[in-house]
């Protein structure tokens, strides 16, 4: 038998939509399969070693966002040996709510499928962040990793979310439909969100069960994912989850990449910058950052700050 970890390879880059599916489907029957789910899902499973990343993703954003313009569980494929079960929305997102991926997963629990691995991953981000929450039910016992997932968008529950005003037609009360619901039998479940972004920071308040931790990312924006994989540190997020490692104080250790990050660092001067009250700590920041390396934003405020007379 092969090893599928040595032998899985792929190359996805330059390829228009239509050729990158078919190439997706092609890798896909040599290592696993590619199936149609429903009108606008695929599923996609690598079958490779006894741990199992189940990830949500959709077709525009792993083309534009992810490594190798690949689905995010076939570099783990490659690294460490795990299989990788990814369910594709091929554009926007109907919260993976699509009566036919609740019959996927139906069938995976009657056919004995997550009965095959040591341990198990659910993965996602915002609408699939919510999709992992809420489709983990079909495996006892596993991991959740969320970023910034919603809990639901029903409005008799979350009126006060008004991004995703299309998405209130979707049934967020039936099958797999309350997402913190959903995780009352995951061994644990990690919620990550940037508090200073309101509806998510009061998604991830429903979210209370006592196998939840709930980590912060403040001012790091609405992508969260995009900026963790953009700092390098998202695939060992990724492994602490699936190995019960990710504790406050490993968090704690990755979260210190946000202070080479650019996008975070412009954002927590402008924040700063933004209260009058807080012009020495802006101060500090500014020389800080000029002291690592050159970034002419910081050092043009950093100017701006000295010939106000303002010190620490």
């Amino acid at each position: 038998m092969k090893d599928t970890a040595t032998a899985f390879e792929y190359d996805l880059g330059k390829l228009d939509r239509t050729a990158w599916v078919e190439q997706v489907d092609e890798i896909a029957d040599d290592f696993g399969y590619s199936e149609p789910v429903g009108p606008n899902h695929t599923a996609v499973l690598i079958d490779a070693g006894r741990t199992l990343l189940v990830a949500f993703e959709t077709v525009p954003n792993v083309r534009k966002h992810n490594d190798g313009h690949a689905p995010l569980g076939w570099g783990f494929v490659q690294s460490h040996g795990w299989s990788s079960l990814t369910l594709l929305a091929d554009a926007g997102t109907d919260w993976f709510r699509h009566p036919a991926v609740f019959g996927y997963f139906d069938r995976l629990i009657d056919d004995g499928f997550f009965d095959d691995f040591d341990q198990i991953l659910f993965y996602g981000s915002g609408a699939a962040g919510y999709a992992a929450a809420a489709y983990s039910v079909a495996a006892p016992d596993t991991r959740v990793l969320a970023i910034q997932p919603q809990a639901t968008l029903d409005p008799a529950l979350a009126r006060w979310d008004q991004r995703h005003m299309d998405a209130r037609r979707l049934d967020f009360t039936s099958r797999f439909g309350y997402a913190p619901m959903m995780v009352e039998t995951a061994e644990t479940v990690s919620i990550l969100h940037d508090p200073t972004v309101i509806e998510d920071a009061m998604h991830a308040s429903l979210f209370q069960g006592e196998n939840t931790v709930h980590f912060s990312c403040p001012f790091l924006g609405p992508n969260a994912d995009r900026a963790l994989n953009v700092m390098d540190v998202l695939p060992e997020l990724i492994e602490m989850a699936m190995d019960g490692d990710l504790t406050r104080a490993n968090f704690a250790t990755l979260w210190r990449a946000r202070q080479s990050y650019g996008p975070y660092l412009r954002t927590l001067m402008h924040r700063l910058d933004a209260d009058e009250q807080h012009e020495r700590l802006l101060l500090r920041l500014c020389r800080h950052i000029n002291a690592a390396g050159n970034r002419p934003a910081f050092r043009k405020k950093l100017a701006e700050l000295e010939a106000r007379g303002v010190s620490v």
